[in-house]
């Protein structure tokens, strides 16, 4: 079986190489700089700055599949520039492909509705906040998210949430 990529997927490879190649590997240092000099949980200046130009170029949300909000490419489209973005620690974050926010953002979208799109979905794809994704328990030996003891109760027009968390990836970003 031949395995080709389509032209779309090309030409998004290109792009997001060439990017690569201009804005994000000649900025790693000045990445780490920024991180160690700083508050490390606050947002990092220059990926807030490579953002916006990554936005511009249309190499946004690329991981989106059959979505108006992504680029609609399938997950064997999207698996390269993965590999690509993989290649630098600050890059998925500038592309608005970092986890947790793309799983987040997969689920609000399938799953969410409408007034959870407005109120979560949107600034997530408009890289305005982040998110956070808990897993992991002390007494639950699982990598399967669906292996947990936490529960969550609705209470009147509150949630009562009532679990431990050893880790809660993303949960120190401010936004």
């Amino acid at each position: 079986m031949i395995f080709e990529f389509s032209d779309q997927a090309k030409d998004f490879q290109q792009r997001v190489k060439a990017f690569m190649d201009k804005y994000v590997y000649p900025n790693e240092r000045e990445f780490y700089r920024q991180i160690d000099e700083g508050d490390r949980w606050q947002p990092v200046p220059l990926i807030e700055e490579l953002k916006v130009k990554a936005r511009a170029e249309g190499l946004w949300n690329l991981f989106l599949p059959d979505s108006r909000y992504g680029a609609g490419l399938t997950n064997y489209e999207y698996a390269p520039l993965c590999e690509i973005m993989g290649r630098s620690p600050m890059a998925p974050e500038v592309f608005n492909c970092s986890a947790p926010d793309t799983g987040n953002m997969e689920t609000i979208e399938r799953y969410g509705n409408e007034e959870q799109k407005e109120k979560w979905l949107k600034p997530l794809l408009a890289g305005e906040i982040r998110s956070a994704f808990c897993m992991t328990e002390p007494d639950v030996a699982s990598s399967d998210a669906r292996n947990i003891r936490a529960s969550i109760v609705r209470d009147g027009d509150e949630y009562v949430i009532n679990g431990n968390k050893w880790w809660s990836s993303g949960g120190g970003d401010p936004r």
